[in-house]
């Protein structure tokens, strides 16, 4: 998966296999941290579709990022 730097490029929408892929979750973790509410939520892009924005995924890891530095 390539990511742009460009702003509206974070405006794409990521299908579970993405996701998987840029967050190291397999599905079963994913729904469980969504449950728990430490990972974004998806939303419904069709009658039996979800995706996840990229943006919702970059702003998750970037908070992750800071907690673990202001742990250390």
């Amino acid at each position: 998966m390539s990511l742009d730097t460009a702003p509206e490029a974070n405006r794409r929408f990521l299908r579970i296999t993405e996701v998987e892929e840029f967050s190291g979750y397999k599905r079963p973790t994913i729904y469980k941290k969504m449950k728990e509410g430490t990972f974004p939520k998806n939303c419904s892009i069709g009658s039996r579709a979800v995706a996840w924005t990229l943006q919702s995924l970059i702003d998750w890891q970037d908070e992750l990022i800071a907690n673990n530095e202001g742990s250390k």
